[in-house]
């Protein structure tokens, strides 16, 4: 037994040479078993130049929390558990005591537009080890995905600021059956129109919203002999309300895009019910290129709004 026990060993050594890049190999021999446990232990040089590495311990929970949301979490071992606990946050713990330094094995953490990835390391010390985590930009930059152009959490920053932000349209409204509205602000940040708006309700009937509908279509559609509308999609809403009673304020984003003078945008706000309660704003190209919110300024005032 003796001699098939180290005979196994050396087999398994053979076969794993790629593992030893990063850490020192640590034996365990397991009584009256043909096996091995191999633990790869750190050095302090390794430790010294390595760049990603949490520190993490039995008794405490490391948080990662990324800028952006996250769409897939992959952990390399079984050493290590955790999940997803909100959009943009990852946990995770050892699953029980081991060596000092020990790799307990890699977290990728993969967001809408970036990529990160850690070492994890054991430590004995509770108070050595990672409870929160927060990905720093210059970690982010080290993959970006081109096919997103902006990370809903940014997206999301840029709405709020704008949401806050003073009403310097007067010229885009519409009111009937008690219903009025108002086109606030259009920002164009990226590859984006930000459309800000607001809904008001002058009956005592409350308002309960069906759907939000934007459509590119012709100005004079009913005399147009080849009238062609084209539905656009929302990439992001801000304000997922349903209904209102008396005010009621939103910020939608969609693609930045150009359409000749005879083309409007057209967005349709209808209530769930049949009623014949449905808002119309319409906002002409001429409107988007004298918006306000095409100022340099304005930019770095949302900027400066969202790293606050």
């Amino acid at each position: 037994m003796k001699t098939t026990t180290k005979t196994a060993a050396i087999l398994i050594m053979a076969i794993m040479p790629g593992l030893n890049a990063l850490a020192q190999q640590d034996t365990v021999f397991v009584a009256n078993r043909d096996t091995v446990v191999t633990h790869y232990l750190l050095s302090p040089k390794d430790i010294e130049s390595a760049k990603h590495i949490l520190y993490v311990n039995e008794d405490v929970t490391t948080h990662i929390i990324m800028p952006e949301n996250i769409k897939l979490v992959d952990i390399s071992t079984a050493k290590i558990v955790g999940n997803q606990c909100t959009d943009n946050m990852v946990r995770i713990k050892p699953r029980g005591r081991m060596s000092e330094n020990e790799l307990a094995g890699t977290v990728t953490v993969i967001g809408e537009r970036h990529l990160v990835q850690y070492e994890i390391v054991y430590t004995g010390m509770p108070t050595k080890a990672i409870s929160s985590y927060v990905i720093s930009q210059d970690e982010l930059n080290r993959y970006n995905n081109p096919d997103v152009l902006m990370p809903e959490r940014e997206m999301a920053a840029y709405a709020w600021a704008i949401y806050s932000s003073k009403r310097k349209f007067n010229n885009i409204r519409y009111s009937a059956n008690g219903i009025r509205a108002v086109v606030n602000n259009i920002y164009t940040i990226g590859d984006y129109f930000f459309i800000d708006y607001s809904l008001y309700n002058d009956t005592k009937i409350k308002y309960d919203i069906d759907e939000v509908r934007i459509k590119l279509t012709d100005k004079k559609e009913a005399k147009a002999t080849n009238s062609q509308t084209i539905e656009l999609t929302p990439v992001y809403m801000l304000n997922h309300s349903r209904s209102f009673k008396g005010a009621y304020r939103n910020v939608m984003v969609i693609e930045k895009l150009t359409f000749p003078d005879e083309k409007v945008l057209k967005m349709e706000i209808s209530e769930n019910q049949i009623s014949g309660r449905v808002v119309y704003l319409s906002i002409e190209y001429a409107d988007i290129l004298h918006a306000d919110g095409f100022s340099e300024k304005m930019l770095k005032d949302l900027t400066s709004y969202q790293n606050k």
